[in-house]
C-alpha cells in the first residue's frame, strides 16, 4: 500500500501549480508592507521544515533584493514586555499549522510593538493567522503523513511569490511558470529509483552540504533523513564543514553534497557513501548515487528541487528500517513549543 508521505509527494507538483495564482494577491500585500518606508529588515520565525524555509528566505531575500533577515529566537519573546526590540523590522512567521505557542509569541510581540506582521501557514483561521496584517495561504490541502513534504515546498513557493511581488522580474516568472512541472518529472524520477539510497542504511552518520540558498535544502534534506529514518543527519556549508566537523566525514559515515565544488569532493575519502545532487551533468562515475538536476537551472530553483531526492530516499530508509513512515517515533504534526 502507498504511504501517505509517498502520495503526499506526488502531490507537490500540483499544489505548486494550483497556488501559483490564487496566492499571489496575499503576497503583493505581503510585498507592500515590506516595502514600507519605515521598513528596513526582515525576522523570521519558524521551527522544524519551517525553520529551513526561513533559511532559504534568509539567502532569496538577501541576493535578490539585498534584505537582511534575522532568524528570531523565539526564547527571547516568552515575554512581550521583555522581548527583543524590533525597530525597523517586519516579522514574518512560518508555521504549517500556526498553532506553535512560540511562534505565535514573535508575532505578538510585533504586534505589541507596532511592527507589521505576516504569516505563512495552512491555517487562515490559527492563532499565528490572527497575529499576521497579512495571510500568506499554503494552500497544500491536509497532510497527514507528520513529516512536511507538499507544506515545505508550498512555503517556499509563498517565498519567492513575495519576491517576484517586490521585484519582478520575467526570468523569475518563467521559471516559476516551469516549476510545478520540474517538480513532478524529479518526484517521479526519485521515487522510482529510490533503492538506489539503499547503501544509506548502513550508514551511522549522514552530513548533508550546500551553500548559500542551498544551504536550507542541505539542512531539509539532513532532517528528513533523521525523522524518518532515525539515522543521525546533520547539515553543514561546505566552509563550516571545512572548519574542523569534516574529521566526522569518515568511512562508514555518508555525505549528501549538493552541488559539490572540487575542493570538498577532494576531502572526501574514497569509497565512501556519497549522494551527489548537482546541475553538473559531468558528475564523476565514481560516485555511487548521483542525482542530476537540469542544467542552467537558477539556485533558488536547486534549493527546491534538491530536497525531492532526500524526501524518497527518508522514504525508503524508512521502508527498509520497518518504521511507521507516516508516524515516526517522537514526532507530532503539531509541536507546541513554548
Amino acid at each position: 500500500m502507498t504511504t501517505l508521505l509517498e502520495q503526499e509527494m506526488i502531490q507537490q507538483a500540483t499544489v505548486l501549480a494550483e497556488r501559483a495564482g490564487p496566492a499571489m494577491q496575499e503576497a503583493a500585500e505581503a510585498a507592500r508592507l515590506l516595502a514600507g518606508s519605515d521598513v528596513r529588515h526582515l525576522v523570521i520565525a519558524a521551527r522544524g521544515s519551517s525553520d529551513n524555509a526561513a533559511r532559504f528566505a534568509q539567502y532569496l531575500f538577501g541576493s535578490e533584493i539585498r534584505t537582511q533577515v534575522g532568524l528570531a529566537a523565539p526564547w527571547l519573546f516568552r515575554d512581550p514586555e521583555r522581548a527583543p526590540r524590533l525597530d525597523g523590522a517586519a516579522v514574518l512567521g512560518i508555521s504549517q499549522s500556526g498553532r506553535s505557542p512560540d511562534i505565535v509569541n514573535v508575532l505578538a510581540s510585533a504586534r505589541s510593538q507596532r511592527r507589521p506582521t505576516i504569516a505563512i501557514t495552512e491555517h487562515p483561521d490559527s492563532p499565528l493567522a490572527a497575529q499576521a496584517d497579512v495571510v500568506i495561504p499554503l494552500l497544500a490541502g491536509e497532510e497527514r503523513s507528520v513529516a512536511a513534504t507538499k507544506t515545505y515546498l508550498a512555503s517556499l513557493h509563498a517565498v519567492v511569490q513575495i519576491i517576484e511581488a517586490l521585484a519582478p522580474s520575467q526570468a523569475r516568472r518563467r521559471w516559476l511558470a516551469q516549476l510545478a512541472g520540474l517538480v513532478d518529472s524529479l518526484t517521479a524520477s526519485v521515487l522510482a529509483g529510490r533503492s538506489a539510497f539503499d547503501p544509506l542504511l548502513q550508514a551511522p552518520l549522514v552530513t548533508a552540504t550546500g551553500r548559500g540558498l542551498l544551504f536550507s535544502a542541505a539542512c531539509e534534506s539532513a532532517l528528513k533523513i533523521r525523522e524518518l529514518s532515525g539515522i543521525p543527519a546533520e547539515a553543514f556549508s561546505p566552509p563550516d564543514l571545512m572548519h574542523g566537523p569534516i574529521a566526522a566525514v569518515k568511512t562508514p559515515a555518508a555525505t549528501w553534497l549538493i552541488e559539490p565544488d572540487e575542493n570538498l569532493y577532494q576531502n572526501i575519502p574514497p569509497g565512501m557513501t556519497t549522494v551527489v545532487i548537482s546541475t553538473d551533468q559531468s558528475i564523476r562515475s565514481g560516485d555511487p548515487i548521483a542525482i542530476r538536476l537540469p542544467f542552467g537551472i537558477p539556485a533558488w530553483v536547486t534549493a527546491i528541487l534538491a530536497v525531492i531526492p532526500a524526501q524518497s530516499a527518508a522514504l525508503r530508509l524508512a521502508e527498509l528500517g520497518g518504521d511507521d513512515v507516516d508516524n515516526p517515533h517522537g514526532l507530532n504534526k503539531v509541536t507546541l513549543t513554548k
